[in-house]
């Protein structure tokens, strides 16, 4: 039975974040980045924060506001914490926010006025900048320009790019029925988000914003840092299945919009 959050829409963000013990302490600084912003006249914004296993470490760094709301779970990293978390989703869109991570002044606007103005587009992501331990920050040319990203664009540039992509999927702004959709996060130890925003290609047309909307911080005990995350051989299994769910999901048909009227009102087709 689908909860009452899952299966109704409000004019809401739903920020989701997964956290474990040592990426707690950055809580309050994701929770001061999510305070600053401001959006349009009759939104609002909720945030769930999921740990990814059970202890006392994080408790004491989750902010005493209303809007934001903690759960506990089974371990079974990011992908898992955050997809579980989607069972308290009000939002008719959903936010990614890593705890270690901080939004830009004026991020959750940008990501949804894309969305609102454009019903064809399934997806948003922005311009991301490492967030360095001295506390300054750094970008890297390449990105795309501002404007749509076609479906299957992400595939063949991750692909012929070492298994980068164009975009960042940590900036990722989601309508949350595309993304229940899909699934949520991919079950795999790392790479989860990029699974994700591959499959989430797959069927729809998504959005770069060139402003920075998020800073992603460097730090030695990031989960992208460790050993464990480039051992080769794991790396390789872990890039072709979301390779291959990417593909398959291309190959399948289904699209975002599902109705040819729907691609219509924007002036596109479908094929």
């Amino acid at each position: 039975m689908v909860s009452a959050a899952v299966s109704r829409c409000v004019a809401l963000v739903t920020v989701v974040t997964a956290v474990h013990a040592p990426s707690a302490p950055f809580l309050p600084e994701a929770y001061k980045s999510l305070c600053e912003q401001r959006l349009p006249d009759g939104w609002e914004w909720q945030w769930l924060i999921q740990e990814d296993g059970y202890g006392d470490e994080v408790r004491p760094y989750v902010p005493d506001d209303a809007r934001v709301s903690f759960r506990q779970g089974r371990a079974g990293g990011p992908g898992v914490a955050r997809t579980i978390a989607l069972a308290r989703a009000e939002g008719s869109y959903v936010k990614i926010l890593d705890a270690d991570d901080q939004l830009t002044p004026g991020a959750l606007a940008r990501d949804l006025a894309v969305l609102e103005a454009r019903p064809a587009v399934g997806w948003a992501t922005s311009r991301v900048l490492d967030l360095l331990p001295d506390g300054s920050t750094a970008g890297f040319p390449g990105d795309p320009e501002e404007g749509p990203i076609e479906r299957g664009a992400v595939l063949d540039f991750w692909t012929a790019n070492g298994f980068l992509a164009q975009v960042h999927p940590a900036s990722l702004f989601v309508r949350r029925e595309l993304l229940l959709a899909l699934g949520g996060w991919m079950a795999l130890p790392a790479s989860e988000d990029t699974g994700l925003l591959l499959a989430l290609n797959a069927v729809s047309r998504g959005w770069f914003t060139a402003e920075a909307g998020l800073l992603y911080r460097k730090w030695a005990g990031q989960v992208t840092g460790q050993a464990a995350h480039t051992d080769p051989a794991e790396r390789r299994a872990r890039m072709a299945v979301v390779a291959a769910r990417a593909r398959a999901l291309a190959e399948f048909g289904w699209r975002y919009p599902t109705t040819a009227a729907d691609w219509a009102d924007q002036g596109l087709s479908r094929k």
